[in-house]
């Protein structure tokens, strides 16, 4: 089995069921694993979520091994109410929890999907810190989900 493989990489288009609450084309919604899909049905059907977007906006960030600015695509945006009434912003993005994990430093053998890893760890931190950095300047929260956030097993035989 392949990394990518191992992780879902399924695409397709998302329809909403409640058209009104997406913000953006919503024609145009794609999902790049089944964990984006689960989490857009997740804030289509949520009633306390009022709004969200899926890559509808760019952050950029300076990737550290080009040393060039790029444009990062947060996978959601979502405006919901909380337990207390309270409207909170957050900027979303789903991944493996093997990507929010740094790679080991020295491991035994120093294989093409081990640096992969480690360029995937850091490219994805610059990534992240610009998204701290936006979403502090507009009093946004930004979260990391993964499977464990949206309740799916490593076991691909339940899809």
């Amino acid at each position: 089995m392949t990394y990518h493989t191992m992780y879902m990489s399924y695409k397709g288009k998302f329809r909403p069921k409640h058209v009104k609450k997406y913000k953006g084309d919503p024609t145009q919604i794609v999902y790049r694993s089944l964990w984006e899909k689960k989490f857009m049905q997740y804030c289509d059907l949520t009633e306390s979520i009022s709004q969200w977007q899926s890559e509808e906006f760019w952050i950029p960030y300076k990737n550290p091994i080009d040393n060039r600015v790029h444009r990062y695509f947060p996978d959601f945006f979502i405006k919901y109410k909380d337990g207390n009434g309270k409207s909170r912003s957050v900027v979303v993005e789903v991944k493996p929890k093997k990507q929010i994990r740094e790679p080991k430093k020295n491991p035994k053998r120093k294989t093409q999907a081990w640096y992969y890893e480690v360029k995937t760890w850091v490219v994805n931190q610059a990534k992240w810190e610009a998204a701290k950095q936006f979403c502090a300047d507009r009093k946004y929260e930004f979260k990391l989900m993964t499977e464990d956030d949206l309740g799916i097993s490593h076991d691909r035989r339940r899809y």
